[in-house]
């Protein structure tokens, strides 16, 4: 996955969220403007070629001083948001790194 084409999906709304990626926003209290900043100003921080779904990538991007993670995926010609959620421990020691 190409991160400018995943902007530019955003951009122009081909984009859709999936149940849990909805679930979770709620959960972690993030509004869509926030969620789409964060795409809009994110880098692949990881690339899934195949998870039994298709390909996939989890991007990084900041909303003010708030990390935001959100995996993307394909559904026909638009990206589907599968999850998002603020990176914390233990999963994550830091935005950028697993584990800690």
């Amino acid at each position: 996955m190409d991160i400018e084409e995943i902007k530019t999906k955003v951009r122009l709304n081909q984009y859709v969220y999936s149940i849990h990626a909805e679930l979770e926003r709620r959960a972690e209290d993030l509004t869509f403007a926030q969620i789409e900043r964060a795409v809009l100003n994110g880098a692949i921080l990881e690339c899934y070629p195949d998870t039994g779904r298709g390909e996939s990538c989890l991007v990084v991007g900041w909303v003010d001083d708030l990390p935001i993670h959100i995996v993307c995926g394909w559904r026909g010609e638009r990206i589907v948001l599968i999850t998002v959620y603020i990176p914390r421990p233990p999963k994550f020691s830091d935005p950028w790194t697993r584990g800690g």
